[in-house]
């Protein structure tokens, strides 16, 4: 296989993924859905991962990790506002909750954007007119995974609340019988 082949399988690959996971993350966070019991816990573990992981490759470098962190600041009060204009609603079917279509939509383009650009730009094997990958912790994308991760982490922790305080509330109370 030639080198120009294979450099158009790997562009063609990578924006196949990028799309399909696009679009799957999309319709995860617009429209109706039912809280799946592992899911958040995922995300609790994962992104936190991630986070730590970013901030100690950061390492000597505090201009990356103002960025990091200010972005999981400002996740964090996304999430929160997420949170507060959720629908959520405990049917037979179980547990289901309706995301803010505005927020969810913002945020994937604010993903969306961020790739197209660092893909243009050369950030990504197979990209750009050099074909070499530009060095991909720069403080927009820091700031764009913290606040993602933050807007997830409390969003997973609020669904997690939630779920709690619905199991509580329909546990049947037994009370102690009164004695004469």
């Amino acid at each position: 296989m030639t080198p120009q082949a294979l450099h158009g399988l790997t562009t063609a690959a990578i924006v196949v993924l990028i799309v399909w996971r696009l679009y799957a993350r999309i319709r995860r966070v617009i429209g109706r859905q039912r809280l799946h019991p592992r899911r958040p816990w995922i995300t609790l573990t994962v992104l936190p991962l991630i986070l730590v992981l970013l901030s100690v490759s950061s390492g000597a470098r505090p201009h990356l990790e103002v960025p990091l962190w200010g972005g999981v600041l400002l996740g964090t009060a996304l999430g929160v506002l997420g949170l507060r204009l959720t629908r959520f609603e405990a049917t037979g079917a179980g547990l289901l909750y309706t995301p803010s279509a505005h927020l969810g939509i913002a945020l994937s383009t604010l993903l969306v954007c961020r790739i197209a650009y660092r893909f243009v730009t050369g950030a990504f094997p197979g990209a750009g007119a050099t074909g070499f990958a530009a060095p991909a912790l720069t403080p927009l994308t820091l700031l764009l995974v913290g606040t993602l991760a933050g807007y997830y982490c409390t969003y997973a922790l609020g669904l997690l609340r939630w779920q709690a305080r619905v199991r509580r509330e329909s546990q049947p109370v037994v009370s102690e019988p009164q004695r004469s």
